[in-house]
């Protein structure tokens, strides 16, 4: 038996149960606000009631395995993508999959890994199944199942927000990983490439919300990602942002600014 010991389990505590088998026994969950960051806490069932209280704040409920070598994850995709790269021509599933409906026709897929994987591996691997190419494969949290996803942009007319849902899981086999054949060296007269050098550019209306403030946060961790540092990302907001009715003078404006930033980039260099 898997987990923690046989009783009746409610439905969430069964989700719980099914994620600890699949990290074996090794994982972590984390609450995220978009100001206030990320928090750690224990992985275990008695923390349920906590977690749906944070959650029903409109908080989110994410989930990180312990051995972060053996895992990976592809993130924002489709469907059809999803049936592509990790099901069987016969329609099974894959080994080692774990599959969560983060939201309506958007999916997560952990991949439990046989060997342990480099970064770059993961990049490689992850770049051919089609993952987010903004997201580094180092230290990734999950959309947790089975808790709300509290994205603005989720919100229904009624108020209410997607469950994300647990569609499979696998913890009995391991996905058997090729090894990725290395990049071809760059030619030595070449300018070095930055790491997580930015590719499409994107503006800040690509991320507007009800609230000037959490716009401003949801575009610096977008261009923290993207590899800028903090006074391209302050340039960037002072140049797109029109409405500065609440951080009136370029003092404030600029303390504001670096508060926002530092956290964004923090949350990306842990993350």
């Amino acid at each position: 038996m898997c987990g923690w010991p046989l009783r009746k389990f409610f439905k969430l505590e069964k989700i719980f149960h099914k994620i600890n088998c699949f990290f074996a026994h090794n994982w972590r969950l984390a609450v995220l606000d978009s100001k206030a960051g990320r928090w750690v806490i224990s992985a275990h069932p008695s923390m349920i009631p906590y977690l749906k209280a944070e959650n029903a704040n409109g908080r989110h409920i994410l989930v990180q395995p312990g051995l972060e070598s053996f895992y990976m994850l592809a993130d924002d995709l489709n469907w059809s993508t999803v049936q592509a790269h990790h099901t069987t021509g016969s329609g099974r599933w894959r080994p080692g999959r774990m599959v969560v409906e983060t939201s309506p026709t958007n999916y997560q897929v952990w991949i439990r890994s046989s060997r342990e994987l480099s970064p770059n591996e993961k990049r490689h691997w992850l770049k051919k199944m089609h993952s987010d190419p903004a997201a580094t494969p180092e230290n990734r949290w999950g959309r947790m199942p089975g808790f709300r996803n509290r994205k603005e942009k989720y919100q229904s007319d009624t108020g209410q927000y997607p469950l994300s849902r647990l569609i499979w899981v696998d913890w009995i086999k391991q996905a058997q990983i090729p090894v990725a054949k290395p990049a071809a060296k760059a030619h030595p007269f070449q300018p070095a490439v930055a790491k997580r050098r930015r590719t499409v550019d994107i503006g800040r209306s690509n991320y507007e919300k009800d609230n000037e403030s959490i716009t401003d946060f949801a575009y610096a961790l977008a261009l923290a990602r993207r590899g800028y540092d903090a006074n391209e990302i302050i340039k960037r907001i002072l140049s797109e942002r029109s409405d500065w009715t609440h951080h009136s003078g370029e003092k404030r404006q600029l303390a504001y600014l670096n508060r926002t930033v530092s956290k964004a980039i923090q949350i990306i260099t842990t993350s």
